[in-house]
């Protein structure tokens, strides 16, 4: 029998390395791995396109279809992408913001309100600092550029936001040197300027502890398959997801090797032992079970932030797995 030929759309992540290489097969399924280091990129041309056949997919914009109806996508419970996101908050320190609450009245960039970055960070406030949402003014843009950030095909929003659009020639990195926003909400890469702090000066520590009350990693991406692929191949979801997890497993045991490590970080070993810990040998679990809280959270935020009308059953989200 021939096996079945999915491309593939992900980044270019150790815990994919191996079936970017070839190393680690997809049993009845020749992948073809299309490496893209714009998750922006592959989420629009999945989302609007559907061009490729499996793809790694922001998790907002999936459950937000999910939800409405109708969607072409299924998704499998791997999760490419993780960040904490306390230590992407940055403020202008001539703002007056000295705590989270003092975001309250305030205009705050962010590159997609829908993105699910944003999702995390909104929760965190409000969750966690008793901010109030919605005294908040969000300005959205591109945050390295000009412009929109891609073409995102999530929903609107159920009930509408204070959410004004950068349309000026400045980015809204740029805005937030110059003082004409407050804060930006899911920045990272941002330029170095002398009036550009973070937030939380020790987001680190904020964030452990984050992670040891409430056991949440935040998602930010998913695995998503064509609805018509896998309706005519359900057996493919099962073989992808044993492939992902043994991919991923073999970038964990490259992370403990000894001697000379491939990596240009001098601490290795003592960050690898201080995840070990925290996270009990596996920092980045698949499958539903392991993820309950993180996933249980980011449905929650949603349905409070008004992405979807109700918070969904996690179970509903995803394609059986038996050993997830």
């Amino acid at each position: 029998m021939s096996r079945l030929r999915l491309s593939f759309a992900c980044g270019n992540y150790d815990r994919m390395a191996a079936l970017r290489t070839g190393d680690v097969a997809v049993e009845g399924i020749d992948l073809n791995y299309v490496a893209i280091d714009s998750p922006r990129e592959i989420f629009d041309r999945m989302g609007n396109g559907l061009e490729f056949d499996v793809a790694e997919f922001s998790a907002s914009e999936f459950i937000s279809r999910f939800a409405r109806g109708d969607c072409p996508l299924v998704a499998i419970p791997v999760f490419p992408s993780r960040v904490f996101r306390h230590s992407h908050i940055y403020i202008n320190r001539h703002s007056g913001i000295k705590t989270p609450k003092d975001l309250e009245h305030k205009r705050v960039g962010v590159a997609l309100y829908t993105q699910t970055a944003a999702v995390w960070i909104r929760g965190h406030l409000a969750h966690q600092y008793g901010v109030d949402l919605s005294t908040i003014r969000w300005v959205e843009g591109a945050v390295e550029k000009s412009g929109r950030h891609g073409n995102p095909s999530a929903p609107p929003l159920l009930v509408s936001a204070a959410i004004e659009r950068n349309d000026g020639g400045a980015s809204i990195g740029e805005l937030l040197a110059a003082g004409k926003i407050d804060a930006l909400a899911g920045g990272r890469h941002l330029r170095a300027h002398p009036d550009v702090i973070p937030l939380f000066r020790d987001a680190g520590a904020v964030e452990r502890a984050f992670y040891r009350q409430t056991r949440v990693f935040p998602i930010m991406h998913l695995v998503a398959i064509r609805r018509d692929r896998y309706e005519h191949n359900p057996w493919i979801a099962c073989s992808l997801y044993n492939a992902f997890v043994e991919a991923k497993n073999r970038a964990l045991v490259g992370l403990h090797r000894s001697g000379a490590h491939p990596s240009m970080l001098p601490w290795v070993h003592e960050a690898v032992q201080e995840i070990d810990e925290l996270f009990a040998g596996d920092p980045w679990p698949y499958g539903i079970a392991a993820n309950r809280p993180t996933l249980e959270a980011l449905v929650q935020y949603m349905a409070e932030q008004h992405l979807i009308a109700q918070a969904l059953p996690i179970e509903e989200l995803f394609i059986a797995i038996a050993s997830s």
